[in-house]
């Protein structure tokens, strides 16, 4: 690592991870010829050392929010989305009445790949008008790629919690089309709900979870809680169910 700074490397090596991880997936569902996915030995080699590293504290949550978001600035998804049959990939694919439809692969064997992986990947499926439920999260970094269709998608830090409610503080409240992104972490961003503006909506989502030791997950609210100063809400916490109800 001579002639690269190690943000540099650090930059390269995640920009692996999220290619890899969208490769997978995509591999996984058959949609590159199988003469292609040997390529994904290196992808899967940085990705695995960088979920370490950020699991490690050596990289910061906010460090890879970062870099993250400068990445997918950069993803062409048209492109993308003509290299692969997306058609193939989500033929078979049948969306919930309410909420999203989470599409989970199963990791091709590929001579070379490692088989325990430190990160989490899926590609949620909506239709118009259903939305991936508000809810933060504990100990976890997320990021989200919409790959098709356009998504209202709100965003708010979390300020405080109690054992049954959340103060929460919109920071995002806009569309998104396909290509962009949003990322979050315990200390930006924490709390996100998108809804599907359009049938047929996916967005990419990979997460690392427990970046620290100790407990991970979801914690779904009501975002339209008891309005505070400074644009503050005192939001409740509900459980899956509820929140599916409400918001799905």
């Amino acid at each position: 690592m001579d002639n690269i700074s190690r943000r540099d490397f650090h930059q390269q090596a995640f920009g692996s991870l999220m290619v890899w991880s969208l490769l997978d997936t995509l591999f996984a569902r058959g949609a590159f010829a199988d003469e292609v996915s040997p390529i994904a030995a290196k992808w899967l080699a940085d990705l695995n050392a960088m979920s370490v590293d950020l699991k490690g504290e050596k990289l910061t949550p906010l460090e890879w929010q970062k870099q993250v978001e400068k990445l997918f600035n950069r993803v062409e998804v048209t492109e993308l989305m003509k290299f692969v049959n997306f058609e193939k990939l989500t033929a078979t694919a049948k969306l919930n009445e309410r909420g999203e439809t989470s599409l989970r692969a199963k990791l091709p064997e590929v001579e070379g790949l490692p088989t325990n992986l430190v990160y989490g990947h899926q590609i949620f499926a909506l239709n118009k008008d259903r939305s991936v439920v508000p809810h933060g999260h504990d100990n976890m970094a997320t990021a989200f790629l919409i790959l098709k269709g356009e998504f209202h998608g709100r965003h708010y830090d979390r300020l405080e919690d109690d054992k049954t409610h959340m103060i929460i503080k919109p920071t995002i409240d806009r569309t998104f089309q396909v290509g962009e992104c949003a990322t979050l972490s315990d200390i930006k961003d924490n709390v996100h709900w998108f809804k599907s503006n359009t049938d047929g909506g996916f967005i990419f989502n990979i997460h690392v979870m427990s970046v620290k030791p100790g407990r991970t997950g979801r914690v779904y609210i009501d975002p339209e809680g008891e309005k505070l100063s400074d644009g503050r809400i005192r939001a409740k916490k509900i459980d899956h169910a509820e929140a599916n109800r409400l918001y799905g």
